[in-house]
């Protein structure tokens, strides 16, 4: 996974795991690892704050489980997806890392490394785990199946390109293309800085904190908040700065000393 990996001491483990809520499984077998998927997704969040709070993103291990262990923080997919890779390999897991490209408008496809997920191996099958790309599948999800996999987050499959790629499909639109050769932790670091420098990418013209939840998800983008429940969904503005310190504590698990500065939207033609 890394190019300098080495063993992460229990005590660090131990309070990963209680920080997503689970305890060591006995095996480190595909229950578990779908019990771990879910748990991380739904304490864990998905967040750019580092971004608009002019944090530096170091993709190290140490550094990424500071933050996501130690400080208690989400981050984007090469943070969180990373940490999740080094939790299931010190618990027993096989684990890789697939570099991706997310589907844009018009099946444009994003930047090299322009996503991390992690291929897992457990009872002599291969998973594909992704709790860094937001809304998406809460299991992982089988790599080698080529039928339809039903999940809480949709009807998913898997397809294979004519190249030897993979594409995942989310309800018969092609969500991202991954391909199969392992990468190492340092080869996103070209991608994790396009995308929190470039003016054209997503995570520079947004704010976003958004986390599974039992009945849904819930996510704070600047001064709105939306929630997901049971199908419904509900958004309001909040009234200021205390309110929305509240919201990241009580929603999200993240104190700051200060909040992020949302982006400035674009002046509109005349």
């Amino acid at each position: 996974m890394s190019t300098d990996t080495r063993p992460v001491p229990d005590e660090i483990i131990d309070a990963y795991l209680r920080r997503i809520g689970a305890t060591r499984p006995e095996r480190p077998d595909g229950a578990a690892l779908r019990d771990l998927h879910l748990r991380h997704l739904r304490t864990v969040p998905f967040e750019n704050l580092s971004i608009h709070l002019g944090e530096d993103i170091v993709l190290e291990e140490k550094a990424l489980l500071d933050k996501v262990v130690g400080a208690r923080r989400g981050g984007f997919c090469y943070e969180i997806n990373a940490t999740f890779a080094v939790l299931l390999r010190e618990l027993g897991y096989a684990v890789t890392l697939l570099q991706g490209r997310g589907f844009g408008p018009g099946g444009r496809l994003g930047i090299p490394y322009d996503h991390m997920a992690v291929r897992v191996e457990a009872d002599g099958e291969r998973w594909l785990a992704d709790v860094g790309f937001g809304d998406h599948s809460h299991f992982p999800l089988a790599l080698d199946e080529r039928g339809d996999q039903t999940d809480p987050g949709g009807t998913f499959r898997v397809v294979e390109t004519e190249e030897g790629d993979l594409d995942v499909l989310r309800d018969g639109r092609a969500h991202c293309r991954l391909e199969t050769r392992p990468r190492v932790l340092g080869d996103f670091t070209a991608g994790a800085w396009y995308h929190r420098t470039s003016p054209d990418s997503h995570f520079t013209r947004s704010l976003v904190c958004s986390r599974l939840t039992e009945e849904g998800r819930v996510t704070l983008s600047g001064l709105k908040l939306v929630t997901h429940a049971h199908g419904e969904r509900t958004e309001r503005m909040l009234g200021g700065e205390d309110e929305v310190r509240t919201v990241y504590r009580e929603l999200f698990g993240i104190e700051l000393s200060e909040l992020p500065v949302p982006p400035a939207r674009p002046a509109r033609a005349q």
